[in-house]
């Protein structure tokens, strides 16, 4: 499993001993090397910073800014700069009184103390909200050398977890009942009491450079273990004694000092290429992942197999039957979606809004799958942080060209002449939904102090990407649409529509579009489990080789399923086929937002009404961009399969 996870996550980073002066984007290695009296070595540093990141909760949406919680802090000292994708996220990276010499052992050092009195407003709110952090299970993220500080701990079957993450404290309540992180320790046993984890014990495990310490080493793991100390003696702390507790009904002033240790362990056996490996590792989910897509292959098998009969066999017989007609008299014998090559490429209703859409479909998916792309290659993986959104963002921006080209072009090969419109609402409907929903949601963070809460100037950045690049090449885009001539069909239009016969009930249209997203569905849910658990419950996301296989197989199922139903209801001589492609295989949104709704309900334990409406106002998004995605796939497969099978037809 470790060369898998290598190959999706440093897939060039092989290359790294022959090819020094080649990296990965934000993934180059550090040496580093002790400290010695006027000695220096080049290109090795001997001070290791940690940096600290917002904490979240599984409980709440809401992420909080490391200094929200009234922690030790570094002062002054210059934030790191972030990109558009942690600015998203809602990351907020920034230094930290921890610093260490690199092999120089520390006990129980002392950071910081901060002193609460109750009897006084400011205290009071800052002592309550670092109780809440508690109460919510939030937890903090701290970094080293690019990497998370994780926290291992055994759990079931003899295995260990590590969790790139750890609480503030834990909470026992009125009844006795320890919560989260409490029942680690029998010591955590007073009733409506808080417990806060105020010291760690950090191991650093670094690997020397090809056997040589005047090369310098290099830092391949950081641990942690949380521990809580009431430290009698708050100026020279021994890290021993009863746990730092706060009870809930306490009044007066409480001093919690924050402290630290660490030692630093060789470990030869363990690579930089690979050091992310262990916290990889520790995520069984890689059996399952196969099983998913094992699940997904034989609905794509099963598919193809009956889109190939109709091919190869049943549309076959049908064209050559057709084509050896010599009378009209044995036209008028015949059925099926022979007799509506008249009617089958009339203008949809609603045509302006379906071109509208498959522009904007056409832009997320080339988004999706040029994004998708390089995080197979190892650019966007998790310690290149943020950088996949940030892709996502700027291909979306870029991409504006393709959606005017593609709406202008369907909408001139409808019969459309409202052109400007066309281009306006190719421009701005679809995205100004998107950003009327997330700037609603942003007004919510920014009324909770979340630091998920866009800052203005960059809201105004993502304003100004749209109207001053997107906008633009949306319309030149439109024009070379328009500019071309429109989509030649290979049959004849009449001028009387044909009268659509009555329909069975698996041929009427809203039995067909249900039925249509269940397969496509059914090959991605096991997928959505562990997106919606890298977004809701703060997990690591890293099988983006996984998530590129699934993307594949559900354009390949969209692609077949809504053939499939297309067929059908041409030979039912329905020739609605437009809209009803598009919202086929784009229903599997429908089914999306219900295991959404189901995931909220049965995994998470979300508490506040805040939270609630930020997890269902970001899903909706999440549907819609979906919608569109899928949509469009089947669209287009419909599209390709019916010019086929009527350019093969002989039309008198």
């Amino acid at each position: 499993m470790g060369v898998l996870h290598r190959y999706m996550i440093f897939l060039l980073c092989g290359a790294l001993h022959s090819a020094t002066s080649f990296y990965l984007p934000g993934l180059a290695p550090v040496s580093f090397c002790e400290q010695e009296k006027d000695k220096e070595v080049p290109d090795c540093k001997s001070t290791i910073e940690l940096f600290v990141n917002r904490l979240d909760s599984v409980e709440s949406v809401l992420p909080y800014e490391y200094t929200a919680f009234d922690f030790c802090s570094s002062g002054t000292e210059k934030r790191p700069s972030e990109n558009l994708g942690q600015v998203l996220f809602g990351e907020r990276i920034e230094p930290s009184p921890y610093k260490f010499s690199f092999k120089k052992k520390v006990e129980c050092k002392h950071v910081c103390t901060k002193s609460y009195d109750t009897n006084k407003a400011e205290d009071k709110a800052n002592l309550d909200f670092l109780k809440k952090g508690m109460l919510l299970n939030y937890q903090h993220h701290w970094i080293v050398d690019n990497m998370p500080v994780t926290w291992c701990y055994d759990v079931e079957d003899n295995q260990k977890f590590c969790n790139p993450g750890f609480p503030i404290g834990c909470y026992v309540t009125e009844t006795g009942r320890p919560k989260d992180a409490c029942v680690v320790n029998s010591d955590f046993n007073d009733k409506d009491t808080f417990y806060i984890f105020n010291h760690v014990d950090i191991t650093i495990h670094y690997h020397v450079v090809d056997g040589d310490e005047r090369a310098g080493a290099r830092l391949v793991a950081a641990k942690m273990e949380p521990k809580s100390f009431k430290h009698t003696k708050v100026d020279t702390p021994d890290c021993t004694g009863a746990p730092m507790s706060l009870n809930n009904k306490f009044t007066g002033e409480i001093k919690i000092p924050y402290t630290y240790s660490v030692q630093f362990v060789e470990d030869p056996n363990i690579r930089w290429a690979s050091r992310w490996d262990y916290i990889l590792e520790s995520m069984p989910h890689t059996n399952i992942q196969w099983f998913s897509i094992m699940n997904s292959l034989v609905i794509v098998l099963f598919l193809s197999g009956m889109v190939a009969m109709i091919m190869l066999r049943t549309l076959h017989k049908d064209i050559a039957r057709y084509n050896q007609m010599d009378s009209v008299e044995d036209a008028q014998e015949e059925f099926g979606w022979k007799l509506v090559h008249g009617d089958v490429f009339r203008p949809p209703r609603k045509g302006m809004l379906l071109s509208v859409f498959l522009g904007s479909g056409t832009q997320i998916f080339i988004m999706t799958f040029v994004t998708l792309f390089f995080a197979c290659l190892g650019f966007l993986s998790p310690a290149n942080r943020g950088a996949l959104m940030t892709c996502a963002v700027v291909l979306w921006v870029l991409l504006g060209t393709p959606a005017g080209y593609v709406a202008a072009r369907f909408y001139k090969s409808f019969g459309g002449e409202k052109w400007k419109t066309n281009v306006l609402l190719t421009a701005f409907l679809c995205p100004g939904v998107v950003f009327a929903d997330f700037f609603l949601m942003n007004l919510i963070l920014w009324g909770e102090g979340s630091s998920a809460a866009m800052p203005f100037g960059t809201l105004v950045a993502i304003l100004a990407l749209w109207f001053c690049i997107s906008v633009p090449l949306t319309f030149i885009g439109a024009y070379f649409g328009f500019k071309k001539a429109a989509i030649e069909h290979p049959v004849r239009t009449n001028q009387i529509p044909r009268q659509i016969p009555e329909q069975s009930f698996y041929t009427k249209p809203l039995p067909g579009i249900i039925m249509g997203g269940i397969l496509p569905f059914g090959c991605i849910f096991i997928q959505l489990f562990f997106i919606l658990n890298s977004i809701w419950s703060h997990q690591m996301y890293y099988m983006f080789g996984f998530l590129f296989l699934v993307f594949i197989i559900l354009v390949i199922t969209c692609s077949e399923a809504t053939i499939l139903l297309c067929y059908f209801h041409l030979c039912a001589e329905d020739y609605h086929w437009q809209w009803r492609s598009f919202l086929t295989s784009g229903f599997t949104a429908a089914y999306f937002l219900v295991y959404a709704i189901h995931y909220f309900f049965s995994k998470l334990q979300i508490t506040g009404l805040a939270s609630t409406i930020l997890y269902f106002g970001y899903t909706m998004i999440m549907a819609l961009i979906f919608f569109l995605f899928t949509g469009t796939i089947g669209f287009f497969a419909c599209f390709w399969f019916v010019t086929k099978i009527y350019s093969v037809v002989k039309v008198d």
